[in-house]
């Protein structure tokens, strides 16, 4: 579904309605005072009827299915961090209320997910949310500070720090995290209504641990890695106990948000830069197998994605995560990618973010490339190979989304 980029730039959001989740319905009613001029009139209903790529049945469902692997009619397409920043709606949020309020007050959340599907039609929604969101069930405190990015005060060093954290097994999500059924409920329902899917997701236990033993971003991950080394010689196993019991929070936490609504779950390994491929399969890779194999085993018709972010030097080892689909970063080539991968594993991905800022030709160019190397109109998920970046030209997002979903192969 298509909506009118002329909108984007007309469509102020007032004071009187920020709190409340605006329609899902075909095209966003603008009241008259958002509109200024007669040109500017004409533009929107001009846009509104020579919209040329319309809602079809198959769309409520066409991003589960290519998730599952199956060939679908078209490529479909969501993109991580499609809310975000780079949106003047989105801004009068993050600039106005910090992170956590926005993300746990559901009538902001639920505002905050929808902006971007109405402006731009992507496959799916996604909840606006983050990965640390689950942390504080198990006792690890944080926040997300403007300018510096997520603080975690909880230390956890050695055996006895997680020793002190709650019993994994009996965290109640919607006790702990009341919010998040409410969230992923009414996104549900504006899914449906909105003809698209409903995308959930969680952080893998090995990116949670670091940033929780780091305390903050880190750019050599020196703490943990230390860690890995005490483990791997054996005197200290706090790091292993503690990814366990990640994978099991973070697995029941995905099977919540399912129950709560979400139709597919993407599993975030933020930090698999920080991993050598010998620390990915002893480290990274059992506690994220685990996560998903909770999910896997309790939803089996769910589909869920596996993104290792700077994880791409060892892409081979990813083929038996036991997720229906691996996403892939932006550094590998997606023909290469397809080949490492075989044909029988389901792929996401991979364009550049950085190719937003460029010209129109550019990105519909690059989306084509994309397409193709992953075999072809209907053969894979079309996303960026990292989040979209922070000043990103906002019509340059619908025109990615509006050639991927025209597009209909070389020969065509």
């Amino acid at each position: 579904m298509i909506f009118p980029r002329a909108l984007i730039s007309i469509a102020l959001l007032s004071t009187s309605s920020a709190f409340a989740p605006a329609s899902s319905s075909s095209h966003p009613r603008l009241p008259a005072s958002c509109i200024h001029s007669t040109t500017e009139a004409a533009v929107v209903q001009d846009a509104v009827a020579n919209s040329d790529i319309s809602s079809n049945p198959g769309d409520r469902d066409i991003l589960i299915r290519a998730a599952r692997g199956e060939q679908v009619e078209r490529t479909p397409v969501w993109l991580m961090r499609q809310a975000g920043r780079y949106m003047s709606a989105f801004r009068q949020y993050s600039d106005k209320y910090p992170f956590r309020e926005r993300s746990e007050t559901p009538s902001m959340a639920i505002e905050l997910s929808l902006q971007c599907h109405r402006a731009y039609g992507m496959d799916g929604i996604i909840m606006f949310s983050d990965i640390l969101t689950p942390l504080p069930t198990l006792g690890i405190e944080f926040d997300v500070v403007k300018g510096i990015g997520p603080v975690i005060s909880t230390e956890v060093r050695n055996e006895a720090d997680v020793a002190k954290l709650a019993d994994e097994a009996k965290v109640d999500f919607d006790k702990t995290l009341p919010f998040i059924r409410e969230i992923l409920g009414t996104l549900s329902k504006e899914a449906e209504e909105a003809n698209t899917s409903l995308i959930g997701f969680v952080g893998a236990p090995f990116t949670l641990a670091a940033y929780t033993i780091e305390g903050k971003s880190s750019k050599h991950c020196l703490r943990t890695k230390k860690m890995m080394m005490a483990d791997d010689s054996g005197s200290s196993k706090a790091i292993s106990i503690f990814l366990d019991k990640l994978a099991t929070m973070i697995g029941n936490y995905g099977c919540h948000q399912i129950e709560c609504g979400a139709q597919v779950i993407q599993v975030f390994e933020s930090w698999a830069h920080q991993m050598s491929p010998k620390q990915f399969e002893q480290f990274g890779k059992p506690a994220a197998q685990k996560a998903i194999k909770i999910i896997k085993e309790k939803y089996p018709d769910v589909p869920v994605i596996y993104f290792a972010n700077g994880g791409s030097s060892y892409l081979e080892l990813q083929r038996d995560m036991g997720a229906d689909m691996i996403a892939v970063d932006w550094s590998v080539d997606m023909a290469e990618a397809r080949k490492i991968l075989g044909p029988d594993i389901p792929i996401s991905g991979n364009v550049d973010p950085t190719i937003l800022f460029g010209t129109k030709e550019q990105i519909e160019e690059a989306v084509r490339e994309c397409i193709d190397k992953a075999g072809g109109p209907g053969k894979h998920l079309l996303n960026l190979g990292h989040g979209v970046m922070q000043g990103t030209p906002e019509e340059a997002v619908g025109w990615l989304v509006d050639e991927c979903k025209r597009y209909k192969g070389k020969d065509a």
